[in-house]
Formats: C-alpha cells, sequence, structure tokens
C-alpha cells in the first residue's frame, strides 16, 4: 500500500480565497457615478471629465466650473457650478435640471430654489448667501468676476 500524500492546507486556502473572490457579488459602480452618467445622459452639453477621490468633475458650456461630490462630512452628495456673476437662464436652468436629477426633486422646485439663492445675492445680503428649500442646503457665493453655488441635503434627510 502506498500512503497517501499529507493534505496542504495552503493550497486549500488559496482555493477557498479564489471561490470566495469569483462568488462575491459583481462589483458596482459608485452612487456618484451613476449619478453623474444619468447628468450626461439626460441633459445635454453635460459631459463627464474626470473623477479623483470623491468627486466627479463634469463640463457645460454654460459654466465655468461643475462637479459632483459624495461622502462628505455632513452630506452624502453635493451639486457644484460656477458661472458668470450675473448668471444667464441657461446656467440657471442647467443648476435646476442637475438638481433635479442628482436630488429627485422636480424640476421646476429645483430651478425656483436655486435661482432664489443666486438672486439673492446683492447689496442688502452681502456676496454669501445660505438658505434652505425644500430639504436642500444652498449656498451662494460671488466675488468680482464669477459667482457659484453649491446644493447639497445632509445625510440625515
Amino acid at each position: 500500500m502506498t500512503p497517501r500524500r499529507p493534505f496542504r492546507r495552503p493550497a486549500l486556502l488559496a482555493a477557498a480565497l479564489a471561490l470566495a473572490a469569483f462568488a462575491s457579488s459583481p462589483a458596482r459602480a459608485d452612487r456618484c457615478d451613476d449619478v453623474a452618467k444619468q447628468l450626461a445622459n439626460q441633459l445635454d452639453g453635460v459631459k463627464v471629465n474626470f473623477k479623483a477621490a470623491n468627486i466627479v468633475y463634469l463640463s457645460h458650456p454654460a459654466t465655468k466650473e461643475m462637479s459632483l461630490g459624495c461622502r462628505g462630512a455632513n452630506y452624502s452628495i453635493e451639486l457644484y457650478a460656477k458661472g458668470d456673476r450675473r448668471p444667464k437662464p441657461e446656467f440657471f436652468n442647467l443648476v435646476g435640471a442637475a438638481a433635479a436629477v442628482v436630488f429627485t426633486i422636480p424640476k421646476d422646485d429645483a430651478t425656483t430654489g436655486t435661482s432664489r439663492c443666486l438672486k439673492r445675492m446683492g447689496i442688502l445680503r452681502g456676496d454669501k448667501v445660505s438658505m434652505r428649500y425644500r430639504r436642500l442646503s444652498m449656498e451662494c457665493t460671488r466675488n468680482k468676476t464669477e459667482a457659484s453655488i453649491a446644493v447639497t441635503r445632509g445625510k440625515d434627510e
């Protein structure tokens, strides 16, 4: 009778790890990537540039800068857009439509909230305005050449 080969634990461990790797759920894209692709598909002119850390940078002719941030300290998702000091109607429409897609609210409500925030900046209220509208936090700022808006929804909402 020939002796059986001793059972090798490393080979069994390697086989078990390989099986676990292949049997696990398929890789899924980040929620931020999914929302960025939705923006690019649903809004004309929006293009996804690149992703760095938790921010997806977007571009559109009506904006100087546009980005979608995910998982911040106090928010779950953030839409940021920067345009001219006196934004044009195209900028208002783009930010409202993008906010509607990102935060799944009606486009009219999103456009109303973002345009209110951007239009409140001035002599009486200053160059930085923070407001809440339909459970969204909006912060609008401006300097001598440009105006920007950051729309967020808190983690607890």
